[in-house]
C-alpha cells in the first residue's frame, strides 16, 4: 500500500463505500491458519548484477535438450528451428500487436491468422480452422465440448492410446462425468474402440500416431460412428506426421486437433506451445475460439476481418463456444513462417528424415538383448520394452548426459504393468553419432 497515493481520508470513502471498516476485512474469508504472521523467510536485497549472476547460476543448473544425446517426445519434440523464424516473430509490427479487435489497424496480424487457418485446414484435410488454440491438450478438450454440443448427446469415448496428460485435461475441463469413458491405456495400439460405439456416443477421441507411437487406421473408425450420428475427432500431437500420413479430414475424421509446436516453436521447458483445431465447413458455429475471414472493402480492396468470435466476451455467456479469451498469435505465426518456409516439398522431405532416423533408431535398439520394439507401425516415434524397472534405466541413462527417452510410469504410475516401457523419439536433428551412445549405454546398463 505504500506505493499508493491515497491518503488515509480515501481509504476510509472507500471502504465505507463497499461497508467495511479496515482493509483487513476485506481478508476475511481466508482461514486464520492460512494467514501469514511472521515475516517470510527471504535474503535481503541485492543490487541487479548480482541477482543476475545469481539467476545465471540457477539456469546453468537446467539440462537443455542440445547438451547431449535427446531422445524424449511424448507430446513435445525437440526439431530445427531456422534463425528467421526467431527474427521475424521479433519485428515489431508483430511482437506489440495484441488481439485484433479492430480490423482497420490489425490488418498484419488478421492476415497472418487467415493464412494460419489456411495452412491448417490443409495440413489437417479440414475445410475450416480457427485462428489456433493454447496447445494440444485444452484443444481436444475443447473438441469433445464441441461434439457435445453438436449431437446433444453426452458418452465420450477416449482411445487408451491418447496421451495421458491429454486424457487428463479431458477429464478435467469434464469434471470426470458420467458420460466420460476413458479406456485403459493400449501400447499396443490394438484395443478395439468399436464396441464402446453405439446411438449414445458423441464423440470417439482416437490419437493418431499415438502416445505409444502405433499408427491407426481411422477411416474404418470414422464409418462406424457415424452409422450412429457419432463425430470422430483425431488427435496428433506430432504434426510434422502429416508430411507423410494421409490427412486425417481425408479419412472421414469430423474435428482434427493438434499440437503445432514441432513448427516454428521451441520446446521451452514446457511452452508456450500452439494448438490446431480444424473442422467441416457445417459445423463451424459451434467451432470454439476465432475464426477470420477474407473479404472486400468498400472500395474493393481485400481486407481481412474477424469472421467469427463467438466466446463469452463477444456474445451472451450460454451461447458461448468456449471462454477462450485470444489465440497463441505469437506462437501460431511462428508456426506459420517456419510452414511457409518448408513449402509442401519441405515438409515432405522433412518428415522423411525424421521417419528414417526413427527407423535407425530402432533397428539399433532391437538388436540389444533385453529390448524389444513393441510397434509394427509408426513415424518417428515408438516404445520399447526393457528389462527391469525403465524409470532406474533412464536415471542411469541421464547421469551419462544422455535423455534416453520418457518411462511410460512417470505419466502412468498406477499401472505397474508398463514400468518396463519407455517411449523414444528421434527427429531431424538425431544423428547416427547420439544412436551410438544410448545404445551403447543402454546395452551397459541392461547387461
Amino acid at each position: 500500500m505504500r506505493y499508493l497515493p491515497h491518503s488515509d481520508s480515501d481509504r476510509a470513502k472507500m471502504l465505507a463505500a463497499i461497508g467495511v471498516d479496515s482493509a483487513e476485512e476485506l481478508f476475511s474469508s481466508v482461514p486464520d491458519t492460512l494467514m501469514l504472521r511472521t515475516p517470510l523467510d527471504l535474503p535481503p536485497h541485492s543490487p541487479e548484477f548480482m541477482v543476475e549472476n545469481h539467476m545465471r547460476g540457477l539456469a546453468g543448473k537446467n539440462r537443455t535438450c542440445d547438451d547431449g544425446p535427446f531422445f524424449i517426445g511424448a507430446g513435445a519434440y525437440r526439431h530445427h528451428v531456422p534463425a528467421s523464424v526467431d527474427h521475424l516473430i521479433q519485428r515489431s509490427e508483430w511482437l506489440t500487436a495484441y488481439t485484433p479487435y479492430q480490423p482497420e489497424i490489425s490488418q498484419g496480424t488478421l492476415q497472418m491468422l487467415f493464412e494460419f487457418q489456411t495452412q491448417v485446414a490443409h495440413l489437417t484435410g479440414m475445410e475450416v480452422a480457427n485462428a489456433s488454440m493454447y496447445d494440444g491438450s485444452t484443444a481436444t478438450a475443447e473438441a469433445v465440448l464441441m461434439a457435445r454440443r453438436l449431437t446433444r448427446r453426452e458418452k465420450t469415448v477416449l482411445s487408451g492410446a491418447l496421451h495421458p496428460q491429454y486424457k487428463d485435461v479431458v477429464a478435467t475441463y469434464l469434471s470426470e462425468d458420467e458420460g466420460l469413458i476413458c479406456l485403459p491405456p493400449d501400447p499396443l495400439g490394438v484395443a478395439s474402440l468399436v464396441e464402446h460405439i453405439d446411438e449414445k456416443t458423441a464423440a470417439v477421441v482416437v490419437q493418431t500416431p499415438d502416445f505409444y507411437g502405433n499408427l491407426h487406421d481411422i477411416e474404418a473408425l470414422a464409418s462406424t460412428a457415424h452409422e450412429v450420428g457419432a463425430l470422430l475427432i483425431v488427435v496428433v500431437t506430432e504434426i510434422i506426421a502429416l508430411g507423410l500420413i494421409e490427412a486425417p479430414g481425408a479419412l472421414g475424421a469430423d474435428i482434427v486437433v493438434a499440437e503445432g509446436q514441432s513448427l516454428g516453436n521451441p520446446l521451452g521447458f514446457g511452452g508456450p506451445y500452439v494448438g490446431l483445431l480444424a473442422t467441416r465447413q457445417k459445423f463451424v458455429r459451434q467451432m470454439p475460439g476465432r475464426v477470420c475471414g477474407e473479404t472486400v472493402d468498400a472500395e474493393g480492396k481485400r481486407g481481412f476481418v474477424l469472421t467469427l468470435s463467438t466466446r463469452e466476451q463477444h456474445i451472451r455467456r450460454e451461447k458461448a463456444t468456449s471462454n477462450i479469451c485470444t489465440n497463441a498469435g505469437l506462437c501460431a505465426l511462428a508456426f506459420s513462417i517456419h510452414l511457409s518456409m518448408l513449402g509442401e516439398k519441405g515438409l515432405t522431405a522433412l518428415a522423411e528424415l525424421n521417419h528414417a532416423n526413427a527407423c535407425i533408431l530402432a533397428n539399433a535398439l532391437e538388436k540389444l538383448p533385453g529390448v524389444e520394439v513393441l510397434n509394427k507401425t509408426f513415424f518417428n516415434e515408438f516404445t520399447i520394452r526393457v528389462k527391469g524397472n525403465a524409470a532406474k534405466h533412464i536415471e542411469a541413462l541421464t547421469a551419462r548426459n544422455i535423455l534416453g527417452g520418457l518411462p511410460v510410469s512417470r505419466l502412468e504410475p498406477q499401472m505397474p504393468a508398463l514400468a518396463d516401457l519407455i517411449v523414444l523419439s528421434a527427429t531431424e536433428l538425431t544423428t547416427n553419432e547420439d544412436i551410438t551412445a544410448l545404445v551403447l549405454a543402454l546395452g551397459e546398463e541392461l547387461a
